[in-house]
């Protein structure tokens, strides 16, 4: 459960497992302050999606300096690596694929984990706000300003305008 939402959050397989190790790290070292107010799952939850958006915010801001620096290289993120099939099976699959992951780095670290959370991994409202330390009601919002900005970013994958 923490690797899929971890990866679900990366895009990365490695990026993920780094996530997964340091989220057990955090657990164990923390647990003495796990006081049971709520389900082990979601303080576990809670601990990966942290970790997760340190991850992402790392690599955003060193993409940033290093394009400061001169360096035209692309940040980790924007270029995950794609689960498409090999060249000789369908392209279009491929593009769309890499097409969704382009898009879902483009969202805030908290739009992405609240849609990973709600549309990926199937978890309810109060769930998530609880995972978030945040109101139903802002992850609501949250998830709909996700959904609306992937939206317009896969427009041209659906023929919607």
């Amino acid at each position: 459960m923490v690797f899929r939402v971890a990866y679900r959050m990366t895009g990365s397989e490695e990026d993920a497992e780094d996530v997964v190790q340091e989220s057990f790290l955090k657990a164990h070292r923390s647990f003495a302050r796990f006081d049971a107010r709520s389900s082990f799952g979601t303080w576990i939850y809670r601990i990966a999606v942290n970790c997760a958006i340190d991850l992402i915010r790392r690599r955003r801001q060193a993409a940033a300096s290093s394009r400061r620096m001169g360096d035209d290289d692309l940040d980790p993120v924007e270029s995950l690596p794609s689960n498409s099939p090999p060249p000789d099976r369908d392209a279009l699959s491929g593009q769309i694929h890499r097409s969704v992951a382009a898009a879902l780095t483009r969202l805030s670290p908290l739009e992405r984990a609240a849609f990973v959370l709600r549309h990926l991994e199937g978890m309810p409202i109060e769930s998530i706000a609880s995972v978030l330390q945040s109101r139903p009601n802002a992850v609501k919002q949250t998830v709909f300003r996700a959904v609306q900005k992937l939206r317009r970013e896969l427009a041209p994958f659906v023929g919607a305008t």
